[in-house]
Parts: structure tokens; C-alpha cells; sequence
């Protein structure tokens, strides 16, 4: 089982891939453990100075002018974590869970929340056994962090909620004991630090960028058998044009679809063809696929620097003060995501058009629908219209949550980020994307496979053909399409489109 330390470095997407797959280890840095005994300390010195202190002898929220004795203050914190634990709908996918924990480790880690260490070992734990919280994906709004679900997340570490234990749904405390392990005694502030941060926000937006990042490299593999298949020009690909617009997403892209078609007889078969121009969905790739790149790059700074950042409040300084903030609100993670959705369902709007062209007869030799019979045949129309279907479900999901908001909290909470949704509507996004390049990559290969079996595709293509005739049969006549959409959007899930492609040809 793979092991990541807590430590004081910069964390990347890339860092939490391994959590979405399986079952992680984690330990704390002896400088991480440090950090958090110190700011322990200075918090009990604080107060023991009998300050106000937020959510330490105050209530919270709205009620945060009523004042708590020292003999509720724990009582006070449970409170919170059995109130706040209000969420709706199906769990978080548990690889998401992992990150979320680990995330909140992160925070600890900076050594400005002044809780015990016993609450970051608790997690250290939870993570270590693999016990991880049940917890609803709907009910945050992305400010004053994601309460509800992250109340789950520390009601299980007292032992009071639900886990997923060894194939199992189950009371936390039973999942414990088998272990022999204790529930988590929460001691004054840190029931508010266990829900106070964007960790489920930001959780949701690192799938959503590990997840892109292969779709922006299989959707040029893919359009490139497109261009290849609807004998379109390779020529609008050229380095020397696309040089003239100081786009490096454009540049990179269009050198990808050159690369991928290098030594293709099918594109050489029409070289001296009379056509002037192919449709915006093909010469106009690189400008569509580069601006969603470059969009996605964006997002990934944003969300890195989120990852590496505070989330708590209050904030327990070195300095032995302590301050109240906004370090809680994900508008930062909010308006990423909405970025990212709007350039992932572009990739998937232009991967629909491409599909919708091959629906028409291509000159000379691609019949309508990419059937041998047309007419008594049907072949790819309903496929299309599967593509569209999904195509227009993202224009939807692609608006913006990040200018919604909604007062809560009687008005104390008066705008919020609204950034789970943002980051769980770029996932739904993401998944039909992945749908809709399946679709165009069944009726790019079914045109090559079909009708220009005679010539040899190029270095780039030929191994994305190759390896879906693996898996399905292509082949003349009608039959239900829906069984190698899934197969071929497992391929693309999988990363081995991408892989078998790189064996061959430099892309990125």
C-alpha cells in the first residue's frame, strides 16, 4: 500500500490520483507534528487569557454573540457536529473521501488551527485502516465551509456516524472497535475546525481535474481519426499557420493532430481533392481544443494554490493571536470549476458537431449515417442523437454556480460560493464528455474500418483502431450500439487510448 506524508511542500493534482484508486497510507512529518503541538500550545494560552474566541465560547454563526460557559464548551462542539451533520443525497464517492481527509490534514499541517495532534492522528487512522465516512454529497454551499459534509466526516471520527469498512456500510463505532480503536474526544474549537474549510469543494475539483486532463489528450487522438476518417485536409494543421496566433494551447494542439496523422494513406488519397475547406469542427481543432486547454491550466492553478492554502477559522497565529476570516469560502474553487465545465462541454459541443458531419454522405465515399445501406440501414443516426442529447445537457450544467448565491445562516452568511455544485456539475459534465467522444470515436472507426480498409491510417490513429477492433466488432448492418458506447468509454475512462497512442507518436 502505497504511503504519503503530511509535510510542509507544495501539493499538485497529480499527488492525489493514488487516493481515487485505492487504499492509502499517510503519516505526519516530524516538522508537521510540530507544527500542530505549537499551535495547540498557543491556543491554550489564549485561553487561558479568557478572550473571545469564535466557536471556542461563543455560539456560532448568527449566534455568535451568545457567550458560552468553559463547562459547555465541549458540549458546545459536539452541538455542532451532530447539528451540522445535515446532509441529503448518495455518498461521495469514497476514493473523493480519502482526498478530502487528506486535504484537511493539509490545513492542520500549517499549524494555525490549534487543535490537539489526537485530531490528526484520528484521521491518520481513519485513513490508514481505511475506514472512511459516509458522507452526502448535497447540503454545502460552499461558505463557512462545507458544513454539512464535513459534519459527517468528523461525526464518524467520534464515533457516531457511518462508514465504509471492509465492504461494508456500518456504524463507525462498530468499525473501531473491530479495529481497537477509540472514537476521537473532540476538546473546545475543534469540532469547528473539523467542518470549517473548502476540503469537500476542493475534493470534487481535483477529480474533475484529473479526469479532464486525460480527456483533453484522447479527445485530439480522436479528433484526429476524424479529420483522417471524413477525408478532411490535414494541411489547416500546419505549425507555420498556427504559429501566426500566440495561443500556445492552439499551437500545441494542432501539432498533436499533424503528429497523430503523420504517413496516413488515407489522407494522402485525397490530397488533389477539390474541396476548399472542411467544417469549423475540423480546421478549427486546435483553436477549440487550445482555448479549453488553456482554460483547464487555469483552473489547475487555481485549485493547487487551494490545495496548498488555510482553510480554517479561526486562525491561531504564531504570533499568539487569533483572527477571524473568510478562509472558509471556495469562491476561488467555485468560479474554477465553472471555468472548467464551460471548456470541457465546448470539447464536448465540437466532438458533437464532428459526429453530425459524418451523418451526411462525405464525398466520395462515406454513405449517410456511415452505413453500407442507408435507408434500410440506419447505422450511426441514433448515436449522433445520444451525442447531441448529452452535447445539450452540458450547455445547461455549463452555467455558472458561482453567480448564484443564497443568504444562510439568518443573514450572517449573506453570500456564499455554491462550489460543491460547481465542482459535482463539472463532474457530470466530464462523464457525458466522455460519452460523447465514445460516440465519435465508434463512427470515426466504423468510416475507416469500412470504407478505407484499403489504406493504412496514420502512426497516431492506427493504434486507437486497432485497439477498439479488440474490443468490438465492427462490422456491416444494424445492431444495438449501446453495449460498445460503454466498452469505448471504458477505454477512454482507462487511459489506454492515450497509452497505446504514445507507444507510437509524441503528444501532449
Amino acid at each position: 500500500m502505497l504511503t504519503v506524508p503530511v509535510e510542509h511542500k507544495k501539493y499538485c493534482i497529480e499527488d492525489f490520483k493514488p487516493f481515487l484508486e485505492n487504499p492509502i497510507r499517510v503519516h505526519l512529518s516530524p516538522q508537521v507534528k510540530k507544527s500542530i503541538k505549537e499551535s495547540h500550545r498557543i491556543f491554550i494560552e489564549l485561553q487561558k487569557k479568557k478572550i473571545k474566541i469564535y466557536g471556542v465560547n461563543t455560539g456560532f454563526g448568527k449566534l455568535s454573540q451568545v457567550s458560552i460557559d468553559k463547562k459547555d464548551q465541549i458540549q458546545l462542539q459536539l452541538n455542532l457536529i451532530r447539528s451540522h451533520a445535515a446532509g441529503v443525497g448518495k455518498p461521495i464517492d469514497f476514493g473523493l473521501v480519502r482526498i478530502i481527509m487528506f486535504l484537511k490534514l493539509l490545513t492542520y499541517a500549517k499549524g494555525v488551527s490549534g487543535i490537539r495532534q489526537d485530531v490528526a492522528d484520528k484521521i491518520v487512522e481513519f485513513l490508514n485502516h481505511d475506514i472512511l465516512p459516509v458522507i452526502p454529497r448535497k447540503g454545502s454551499v460552499g461558505a463557512s465551509g462545507d458544513l454539512a459534509p464535513m459534519a459527517h466526516m468528523a461525526l464518524a471520527l467520534i464515533g457516531e456516524g457511518e462508514v465504509h469498512f471492509q465492504d461494508r456500510i456500518i456504524p463507525s463505532l462498530l468499525a473501531l472497535k473491530e479495529i481497537g480503536l477509540a472514537p476521537l474526544q473532540l476538546h473546545p474549537k475543534e469540532g469547528l475546525s473539523l467542518i470549517n474549510g473548502t476540503q469537500v469543494s476542493t475534493a470534487f475539483a481535483v477529480k474533475a481535474l484529473s479526469e479532464a486532463q486525460n480527456l483533453f489528450l484522447t479527445a485530439d487522438i480522436i479528433g484526429a481519426l476524424s479529420v483522417e476518417a471524413s477525408l478532411s485536409s490535414r494541411n489547416v494543421f500546419r505549425a507555420s499557420i498556427h504559429k501566426l496566433k500566440d495561443h500556445n494551447g492552439q499551437q500545441l494542439v494542432a501539432k498533436n493532430i499533424w503528429n497523430l496523422l503523420k504517413n496516413s494513406e488515407i489522407v494522402a488519397s485525397h490530397i488533389n481533392c477539390e474541396k476548399v475547406q472542411d467544417p469549423y469542427s475540423i480546421r478549427c481543432i486546435p483553436h477549440i481544443h487550445g482555448a479549453s486547454r488553456e482554460s483547464y491550466q487555469n483552473s489547475k492553478k487555481i485549485i493547487e494554490h487551494e490545495i496548498n492554502s488555510v482553510s480554517d477559522n479561526p486562525l491561531i497565529l504564531p504570533d499568539g493571536s487569533v483572527h477571524g476570516s473568510g478562509h472558509f469560502h471556495a469562491e476561488y474553487v467555485a468560479q474554477a470549476m465553472d471555468n472548467l465545465a464551460i471548456a470541457m462541454s465546448e470539447m464536448g459541443a465540437i466532438s458533437e458537431r464532428r459526429i453530425n458531419y459524418f451523418m451526411k454522405d462525405i464525398e466520395p465515399s462515406i454513405p449517410p449515417f456511415v452505413v453500407s445501406q442507408p435507408g434500410i440501414e440506419s447505422g450511426c443516426m441514433i448515436v449522433h442523437v445520444t451525442a447531441a442529447a448529452l452535447a445539450s445537457e452540458n450547455k445547461t450544467l455549463a452555467h455558472p454556480a458561482s453567480v448564484d448565491s443564497i443568504s444562510t445562516s439568518a443573514g450572517q452568511e449573506d453570500i456564499v460560493s455554491m462550489a460543491p455544485w460547481a465542482g459535482r456539475k463539472a463532474l457530470k459534465i466530464l462523464e457525458n464528455v466522455t460519452y460523447i467522444l465514445a460516440a465519435e470515436l465508434l463512427v470515426a472507426a466504423r468510416a475507416t474500418t469500412l470504407f478505407h480498409r484499403k489504406l493504412n491510417p496514420g502512426v497516431g490513429t492506427k493504434p486507437v483502431l486497432d485497439l477498439v477492433n479488440k474490443y468490438i466488432k465492427i462490422q456491416n448492418g444494424d445492431h444495438s450500439y449501446s453495449k460498445d458506447l460503454e466498452v469505448i468509454a471504458e477505454l477512454i475512462r482507462s487511459g489506454k487510448i492515450v497509452k497505446a497512442v504514445l507507444k507510437n507518436v509524441k503528444i501532449s
